[in-house]
């Protein structure tokens, strides 16, 4: 048997400078209380990424981070992506950075 279904996803872009300080506001509006942040591996050692976890941390929002994410994301990533939202008991996904991490968030929220 085939599933099917309708999907409509939301998906919200924020950029610009200082524009991290709201994510605790963003995932307060969203329902989300235990989001996973999935960026790719360069970005992840930038210290805008590791201010980001610091202000989710400060409001108890956690400091979980995915960061196994190739250039051209793939099963491999998403797989593993997948696992770390399960096993965190996330509820929901924050896609931080270019391309890769936010193609791949967006299909780990989606599984």
């Amino acid at each position: 048997m085939t599933p099917t279904a309708n999907w409509s996803y939301p998906t919200a872009i924020r950029f610009g400078a200082g524009r991290i300080s709201e994510l605790p506001r963003a995932c307060q509006a969203a329902g989300i209380k235990r989001p996973l942040v999935v960026t790719d591996r360069g970005l992840a050692q930038m210290p805008i990424t590791q201010k980001t976890l610091d202000i989710l941390e400060a409001v108890g929002l956690g400091r979980s981070l995915f960061a196994d994410v190739d250039p051209n994301p793939n099963e491999k990533n998403l797989v593993a992506g997948v696992a770390a939202f399960k096993a965190g008991n996330h509820d929901g996904v924050i896609a931080f950075g270019g391309g890769s991490g936010l193609d791949l968030g967006k299909i780990v929220a989606f599984m």
